[in-house]
């Protein structure tokens, strides 16, 4: 685990961890791999990069609680807003990191991340910012050169639509998914909210022993998604 910035720094002082975070980025970037290029059809009716390139270079992996909501996995430099159980975005994290992929999490010091160890995350691929100060969303769009995902908490903050479109344009362009939490984001291509409906327990009488497992019932709207009860 790796926490970039700290919090409760002057101004000029975080200005200058953002440079340092931007190098950061661009050289976890070039070890990774990580396809950053812009992905877009030509106007001669050629096939686009999309089509040319494998799927596990275009579409993002997802935890079994979203196969049936997201059967063609979620493309990458996809914008959604999580709402709901905090469970589905430590479990995509999960899913994403435990594939080999980086993630990070900006805005939320009180993540769970022995949850996030338990549903398969691999915490030395992925990057914790507790405090990113008054612009979340820039810390965001930096992280987005070394990142396959980014889960971004904005703090009750609503992103207008004009910031929305710079944002998504870079995720695109990186190939970065960006999945934001406590708040809106304007314009964003899918929603997705989650709750709990249910615990299985280690026990054998209902209501004692351990949690073993949490139940969610997850919607997304957006797209072609339908609604599904998932374990």
């Amino acid at each position: 685990m790796t926490a970039i910035l700290a919090s409760d720094q002057p101004h000029q002082e975080r200005s200058e961890q953002l440079k340092q975070l931007r190098r950061q980025m661009a050289a976890m970037a070039a070890v990774s791999g990580k396809v950053g290029s812009p992905r877009r059809g030509n106007t001669y009716g050629h096939a686009r990069a999309d089509d040319l390139l494998p799927d596990s270079e275009t579409r993002l992996p997802v935890p079994q609680l979203l196969a049936n909501v997201l059967p063609d996995a979620l493309p990458r430099g996809t914008v959604a807003v999580l709402s709901g159980a905090r469970s589905l975005p430590l479990s995509m994290v999960a899913a994403v990191t435990a594939a080999g992929g980086n993630a990070a999490i900006v805005g939320q010091p009180d993540i769970g991340l022995l949850a996030a160890v338990e549903m398969g995350a691999d915490l030395s691929r992925l990057a914790v910012i507790p405090d990113p100060g008054p612009d979340p969303v820039e810390v965001a769009a930096v992280l987005m050169d070394g990142m396959d995902l980014v889960v971004l908490a904005l703090g009750g903050r609503s992103v207008s639509l004009t910031r929305a479109r710079a944002v998504v344009a870079r995720a695109h362009q990186k190939g970065c998914t960006l999945l934001v939490t406590d708040g809106d984001w304007q314009g964003a291509s899918l929603r997705l909210k989650a709750r709990v409906c249910g615990y299985e327990t280690t026990a054998d009488t209902p209501g004692f022993g351990r949690i073993s497992k949490v139940r969610l019932e997850v919607c997304a709207a957006g797209r072609a998604i339908r609604r599904a009860r998932t374990g």
